[in-house]
């Protein structure tokens, strides 16, 4: 199965993308190696990066990278924060949370244009749920303290009159174990995303209560458009590693019109097996679910990184205070040069 399987994904790097040969690689890579950090790599969230290494466009750009994944995007920060790792694949907002802490971080290529958090209640523990007020004094599941999926919690709480504190915030993480916090009854609710949420809901063992990985639905959450996934690296790395930055970017924006181009059973043998959570139909339905709020070319919406504020300072009143110079934790620099050699191949 396992020389089967390499087999599908080598003939999808062989043939995969816009029906163009391989892209040249980048000139003067800096850093050949680079280490990226993510929280939950299994999540549909960072279905780019998985195809991306997959597939093979690190290594079409001449990069051999090394990722490392954590239980949540938290985490994954601090590592690129503590030296350990060079870029992040995490949530967007994290770069403006950064430049308010004055450690300026700078998104450069995107992987979703809508969060694809789910926010839903467990039927078992609170069967008579009416509305976000009934969470207060509950149990909320995140992937990790201080995620994007923390962030949602904190935001949805807000708009219903509460305060971060009003819940207890328990890190299940992103994949099996959240799965099991849920149906066990350790938790009341949780915020967490793609296969897990589509997983619990088929089963009966999640109610919906805000779901952003539709589009509409989000931006009316967020009151706009609300960048998600994508990587960002502190701006000492992308000033001294510019063309390392640019490879990066090609296979990332690659990455993301494949999947655009993809149907369920071209990434069901594209990812591992182990993402599947022992459910090729669920993983197809999340599939499904979340390909909408996925980005198709990398590019950062310009409106986004006020939205990002707005939330974050919904949350955070010295931050809302905070003269912030938002167009310096983004960059389409890097992924507008990528869409242009895409197509010219």
């Amino acid at each position: 199965m396992q020389i089967q399987r390499r087999t599908l994904i080598g003939a999808g790097a062989a043939l995969a993308t816009l029906g163009a040969p391989a892209l040249l690689r980048a000139q003067g890579i800096e850093k050949k190696n680079p280490t990226i950090a993510v929280g939950g790599k299994n999540l549909l969230y960072y279905l780019p990066l998985t195809i991306a290494e997959q597939l093979g466009y690190f290594k079409d750009e001449g990069l051999e990278v090394t990722i490392v994944d954590f239980a949540g995007g938290s985490r994954a920060l601090q590592a690129v924060v503590g030296g350990s790792a060079d870029v992040v694949s995490g949530a967007y907002e994290h770069t403006v949370n950064m430049q308010f802490k004055g450690q300026p971080m700078r998104a450069f290529v995107l992987q979703g244009r809508a969060p694809q958090i789910v926010l839903g209640v467990n039927p078992k523990t609170m069967p008579d749920f009416k509305g976000v007020a009934d969470l207060k004094g509950k149990k909320v599941g995140v992937t990790a303290p201080g995620s994007s999926t923390n962030v949602m919690v904190n935001f949805i709480l807000a708009k219903a009159g509460l305060k971060p504190a009003d819940v207890s915030i328990v890190g299940v993480g992103a994949g099996n174990g959240a799965v099991a916090a849920m149906r066990a009854g350790q938790i009341d609710a949780i915020s967490n995303l793609d296969p897990v949420i589509t997983l619990l809901a088929r089963s009966g063992d999640l109610k919906i209560v805000s779901d952003t990985r539709n589009l509409a639905e989000s931006e009316k959450v967020f009151g706009g458009p609300m960048p998600a996934g994508c990587f960002y690296a502190p701006q000492p790395f992308i000033d001294k590693n510019p063309n390392t930055v640019q490879a990066l970017t090609n296979a990332m924006v690659r990455a993301d019109k494949w999947i655009q181009k993809a149907g369920p059973g071209e990434v069901i043998k594209a990812v591992p097996e182990s993402y599947l959570l022992g459910d090729r139909a669920v993983y197809i339905d999340a599939f499904l679910a979340a390909k909408g709020a996925l980005s198709p070319d990398g590019l950062i919406p310009e409106a986004g990184a006020m939205t990002a504020f707005k939330a974050l300072a919904s949350v955070d009143p010295k931050l809302a205070e905070a003269k912030l110079d938002l167009k310096a934790t983004y960059t389409n620099e890097f992924a507008k040069k990528a869409n242009a050699k895409l197509a010219k191949a």
